[in-house]
């Protein structure tokens, strides 16, 4: 079992899966997603990554919500923000086809904007969107934009008027939450977001832990399952 697998063996197969090798060579496939080497590079001390690590990273962390005792999630895809904002609700009325979101209890919207990665998280539970960016920006209007959708949805996919007033959107402040200290680990963050909070676990991690959280995603795409 993984779970056994030392630290060393670990470190050992992630060296290799990030050395040279065939660049189109797929190192993982679920979620309809093919991870080549080169997506995996992405994940490299102080690369950028690409949506495509964290789709299948999102679709991970949907996997494992399925098991007892953990929050029910959905995650949108990274298509899936720019999509409603350019066409509203219209143009993403059919993501839902197969998907009821009000028997969720959380759903995770990636939310690339100018070179940054931030996280939406629409809170089922507590009634309330709340934006992270690990980099203290607020992101109202995502809230707002994606609020709006909520109402579209619920009264396009089950006739149930949505009551605003019992909703609230909440930009989450830098004290809040962990913060990067360089220009390259957003995409990191907000996989971590979406990991502790799909736990409902206190988001304790810093700046400091991404070179070690790198290498664990990179495992944990190959190996198809968090650790």
């Amino acid at each position: 079992s993984p779970f056994n697998c030392s630290f060393q063996d670990m470190d050992r197969e992630v060296v290799a899966a990030f050395s040279i090798g065939q660049p189109d060579e797929i190192m993982s496939s679920a979620f309809k997603l093919k991870i080549t080497r080169e997506d995996l590079h992405t994940l490299r001390n102080l690369c950028w990554v690409n949506d495509k690590i964290i789709n299948f990273y999102l679709g991970l962390v949907v996997e494992r919500s399925k098991k007892e005792g953990y929050p029910v999630v959905h995650a949108f895809s990274t298509f899936f923000f720019p999509k409603l904002r350019a066409g509203g609700y219209k143009a993403v009325s059919r993501w839902t086809k197969t998907v009821d979101l009000f028997k969720k209890d959380m759903i995770l919207v990636p939310i690339h904007s100018q070179l940054h990665w931030t996280l939406a998280v629409i809170d089922m539970r507590e009634k309330v969107i709340k934006h992270f960016d690990s980099m203290g920006q607020k992101g109202d209007y995502v809230c707002q934009l994606l609020l709006k959708y909520l109402q579209e949805e619920s009264r396009e996919k089950r006739n149930v008027k949505v009551d605003i007033s019992e909703w609230s959107i909440h930009s989450m402040a830098p004290h809040e939450i962990p913060q990067q200290l360089n220009g390259s680990d957003c995409g990191i963050f907000i996989c971590k977001y979406a990991d502790y909070i799909s736990r409902d676990k206190p988001m304790d991690f810093l700046q400091t832990h991404m070179p070690y959280f790198r290498k664990k995603m990179a495992w944990e795409i190959i190996h198809q399952q968090l650790l």
